[in-house]
């Protein structure tokens, strides 16, 4: 399932966009995990962090392009990238939404769902969510 986008094409996405086009885009590409947080209350770092897991280093870079695709296509350029995906994550800020990428066991080690536990944990209602 999509979570619905409205575009209009004379201003910027909204945070919420961008989180729905990421989110949108991670599971289209079989993401697993996919958490949104809405930090907004937390920290000014973002409005959102999307957080999810990739199968593999290939998945990782996968996931990290269809990111860059579609928001490039919708007149998003990440700020800053960091990480790779031998190194098991890639991290992508937008602004308003920072995107964090992992294999499995990285995730686990940084726990970033504990970590930001304060911030709101946005309900997706996407079919990869029970993976």
């Amino acid at each position: 399932m999509k979570i619905p986008i409205k575009k209009d094409s004379t201003i910027m996405l909204s945070p919420d966009n961008v989180a729905k086009l990421i989110v949108n885009a991670l599971d289209s590409k079989n993401a697993r995990d996919i958490k949104l947080l809405r930090t907004t209350e937390v920290t000014t770092l973002a409005d959102y962090f999307v957080i999810c897991t990739a199968n593999s280093t290939t998945h990782l870079k996968t996931l990290t392009d269809e990111v860059e695709k579609i928001l490039e296509e919708n007149g998003e350029v990440p700020r800053r990238r960091e990480g790779d995906r031998a190194g098991g994550w890639v991290l992508m800020d937008y602004a308003c939404v920072v995107v964090h990428l992992f294999l499995e066991d990285i995730r686990s080690f940084y726990t970033l769902e504990r970590l930001w536990s304060d911030a709101e944990d946005v309900e997706l209602g996407l079919g990869s969510e029970a993976t």
